[in-house]
């Protein structure tokens, strides 16, 4: 009877990841406001029935994709800021990780950047709660030398949130650097030979990546340098 009910579980848990990977799929393409259930369990092969032994409505399904993008960063930011020394090494570290992620997630950075400022309310709340979280780990650690040195709660705070903010944009540019392979598949050679040609491409995003990096490194020190300063002011 429990392998019975654990089969029953797991194939559960199967579909449930289906319908969030197809919801991801397809937003790609639009936004969660403009989606269609009936569009997701096509793509999955299910009723429309079965959606809602999953999620209330389109809304939940967007709340679930929020916690899958964004749950894995709350590691990811607490390795950073735990495992480097220094300023200049904690720069180098949050941008190389911020490409890192985007390289490997890249549908799951569109969507929360997409979505952050979307139609769907409980989209826009859960994305914020989870950025607030983030704002809050990186107080965390900013407070074990900022209060030492005479910062306020609500300063060391509002630092953090730039450091957070600063991320979500960094995460934007690099999406918005990377070649889109859909582009090249339909490009027309004679119209477009960059996006025809995947080396191409490749080349120039690796070089609009570096440039988006570099300034990502000079926004950080300025944020370094204005906390620095901060308490002179």
């Amino acid at each position: 009877m429990s392998h019975t009910v654990g089969v029953r579980q797991a194939q559960k848990q199967k579909t449930r990841q289906a319908l969030l990977d197809a919801g991801l799929r397809l937003l790609e393409e639009q936004s969660l406001s403009s989606l269609g259930l009936r569009e997701v369990t096509r793509l999955v092969g299910v009723a429309p029935a079965a959606f809602y032994r999953h999620f209330r409505d389109m809304a939940d399904l967007g709340v679930a994709l929020v916690e899958e993008a964004l749950g894995s960063l709350h590691v990811m930011i607490r390795a950073i800021l735990a495992e480097q020394n220094g300023d200049e090494e904690r720069i180098e570290g949050t941008v190389d990780a911020v490409a890192r992620h985007v390289r490997a997630y890249p549908a799951h950075v569109r969507f929360i950047a997409r979505e952050r400022h979307g139609g769907v309310r409980p989209v826009r709340e859960a994305i914020a709660a989870e950025l607030g979280r983030f704002v809050d780990e990186v107080a965390a650690a900013f407070a074990l030398q900022l209060e030492a040195d005479g910062w306020s709660a609500e300063d060391i705070r509002m630092l953090a949130g730039l450091y957070v903010d600063h991320m979500v944009m960094t995460a934007a540019a690099f999406l918005e650097a990377a070649p889109d392979r859909s582009a090249a598949a339909d490009a027309d050679a004679s119209d477009a030979p960059a996006a025809a040609d995947p080396a191409a491409a490749d080349r120039a995003a690796a070089a609009a990546e570096a440039r988006i990096a570099a300034t990502a490194r000079s926004q950080l020190r300025i944020i370094s340098l204005g906390r620095q300063h901060w308490r002179d002011a």
